[in-house]
C-alpha cells in the first residue's frame, strides 16, 4: 500500500508508544502434534562466512522442518559427516542413517557486504541433487534466508509452498486489571525475531495485515475510546483512520490494499459492516440490521464480505456482496454458535470459531460442500488466521489461566503451541508472503 493513499490525520503517541526495535524474548515453542510417520531428513551445519554473526543456519532450518510436524531430523551427534558441497556427500552413508534426504549448505560473503545462504537438497537413495538455490540479503536478514531455505525444501518434498519466511502479528498482555500493559508485536512465523510495534496501557485489538505486508491496521483505546489506526511497519508512521462515535472495530484490509472493512456502531451503538476508502475517507454502509453485524473479512476476489451476525437468534456467519443494498446469505449451520470467519487464500475454506460439545473450538468449513471439520481441542479457542499457503491456521487458546498461540494444519495432523515466558498472547494474524 502506498503512503499516498493515506492523506489522513497523523496521530501522535497519546498514551501509546511506538517502538520498532527488536525484542529478544522469543515465544516458547512446543510441538503438540505431528504425523505418525514423519519424513526422515538430515540437516548438516552450514559453512560459516565473515559477517554472519555466528547464526546457525542449519539449526533454524531443522527447527522449521521439525516444527511443521512432518519431518524428523537426524540428531547432530549421529551425522556421519559434515559436507558443505554436493561432491562431498556419500549418499549411501546417509541412507544408512535412515535419512531419506540430506540438506547441506554454505553462507557466502558477497559484494557490498551482503550474504548469501546457499543450499542443496539431496536424495539419499539415488544421490540426485533435487534442489538448490541462493538467497541473498544483508547480514541482518540471514535468519530470513534460512527460513526461505526451509520453504524451498518443504515445497520440493511435499509439493506445498512453505510459510516459514512469513511473519505473525499478535497482542501481548501483562499484568492484572486495572493495571494491564498491552503490546503489539510482529515476529517470524516461528515466534523468533520479535519486534515491538506499539505499547499502551490501554487495550490493543484486532491486528490485520495489508496485502503487501507493509502495514498493520488495529484497534487502540489509547484515547479511552475505540479508534482504528494503520501503521507502516518500516518507519513506525501511523495514522488514525476511524474514530467515529461509538464502536470502531474489526478492521480488515481489502485485497487491493485500498480499503478497510470495519465494524461501526454509531451513537446508537448497533454494530454494522462498513467499507472505508483509505484515500478519500468515503464510508459505505454494507449492512443495516437491528442485529449485531461484526467481524468482516474479504473474499480473496474482493467482491464480497463474510461476517458474523446474530440476526437469526444466534451468532452465525453470512456472506454479502461488497456493495450497498446487497442481501446477506447465511453460510453456517449445525451449531448455535459460529463466529470469527476467515477465508483461505484460495477462497475454498472458511475458518471459524464454533461451539463444539460445550467448548469453543477452531473449525474449517468447505465452502463448496458445507462440510465442517473441528480441528482444535481446547475449551476456549478463538481468533483463527490462515497462513498464506492455506495449509495451517494460527489461533489463540487458553493454556491454563493464560492465553497462548497455537497452530494446527488444516488436515488436523500437526500443531504447535507458542507461549510467552510471562503474561499472555492473543489475537494472532498471519502475514502474507513476502514479495
Amino acid at each position: 500500500m502506498r503512503k499516498t493513499l493515506l492523506p489522513l490525520l497523523l496521530v501522535a503517541g497519546f498514551a501509546a508508544r511506538i517502538l520498532t526495535t527488536p525484542v529478544h524474548a522469543a515465544l516458547d515453542i512446543e510441538v503438540t502434534s505431528g504425523v505418525r510417520d514423519p519424513i526422515p531428513i538430515a540437516v548438516v551445519p552450514f559453512a560459516h562466512a565473515a559477517g554472519d554473526g555466528g547464526l546457525d543456519v542449519a539449526e533454524v532450518i531443522q527447527h522449521d522442518l521439525e516444527g511443521s510436524g512432518r519431518f524428523k531430523a537426524l540428531p547432530r551427534e549421529r551425522l556421519p559427516a559434515t559436507p558443505t558441497q554436493v561432491p562431498e556427500v556419500a549418499a549411501a552413508a546417509w541412507k544408512a542413517t535412515g535419512s531419506d534426504y540430506v540438506v547441506i549448505g554454505r553462507v557466502v560473503s558477497l559484494e557490498g557486504g551482503t550474504l548469501g545462504a546457499e543450499f542443496d537438497l539431496i536424495n539419499t537413495l539415488t544421490g540426485a541433487r533435487l534442489a538448490g538455490q541462493r538467497f541473498v540479503g544483508p547480514p541482518g536478514a540471514l535468519r530470513n534466508a534460512a527460513h526461505r531455505v526451509s520453504d524451498a525444501v518443504y515445497l520440493k518434498i511435499l509439493g506445498v509452498r512453505g510459510a516459514f519466511a512469513t511473519r505473525v502479528a499478535y497482542v501481548a498482555v501483562d499484568g492484572t486489571p486495572p493495571a494491564q500493559h498491552y503490546q503489539l508485536f510482529v515476529s517470524d512465523a516461528d515466534g523468533a525475531n520479535q519486534h515491538q510495534i506499539l505499547e499502551s496501557r490501554f487495550p490493543l485489538m484486532s491486528p490485520s495485515w495489508s496485502p503487501d505486508g507493509q502495514w498493520l491496521a488495529y484497534v487502540s483505546f489509547e484515547t479511552k475510546h475505540a479508534a482504528v489506526y494503520v501503521q507502516l511497519l518500516r518507519t513506525g508512521e501511523r495514522r488514525q483512520v476511524s474514530a467515529r462515535t461509538g464502536i470502531n472495530g474489526s478492521p480488515e484490509w481489502s485485497p487491493d490494499g485500498h480499503k478497510l472493512a470495519l465494524t461501526l456502531g454509531g451513537s446508537g451503538g448497533n454494530p454494522d459492516i462498513y467499507i472505508l476508502d483509505l484515500a478519500t475517507q468515503e464510508l459505505v454502509r454494507i449492512t443495516e440490521d437491528p442485529a449485531i453485524d461484526t467481524e468482516p473479512v474479504w473474499s480473496p476476489d474482493g467482491r464480497s464480505l463474510y461476517f458474523t451476525s446474530d440476526r437469526a437468534g444466534s451468532p452465525q456467519i453470512y456472506q454479502v456482496a461488497a456493495q450497498p443494498g446487497a442481501h446477506p446469505k447465511r453460510i453456517t449451520f449445525g451449531s448455535n454458535y459460529n463466529a470469527r470467519p476467515r477465508i483461505s487464500p484460495d477462497g475454498t475454506q472458511l475458518a471459524l470459531v464454533t461451539l463444539d460439545n460445550g467448548n469453543y473450538r477452531i473449525a474449517v468449513q468447505d465452502l463448496a460442500s458445507g462440510t465442517v471439520r473441528v480441528l482444535s481441542h481446547g475449551r476456549l479457542d478463538e481468533s483463527p488466521s490462515f497462513a498464506p499457503n492455506g495449509a495451517t491456521l494460527i489461533y489463540a487458546e487458553r493454556e491454563g489461566s493464560r492465553g497462548a498461540l497455537a497452530t494446527i494444519s488444516t488436515d488436523g495432523l500437526t500443531g504447535l503451541r507458542l507461549s510467552a515466558p510471562q503474561g499472555e498472547v492473543r489475537e494472532p494474524a498471519w502475514g502474507p508472503f513476502s514479495p
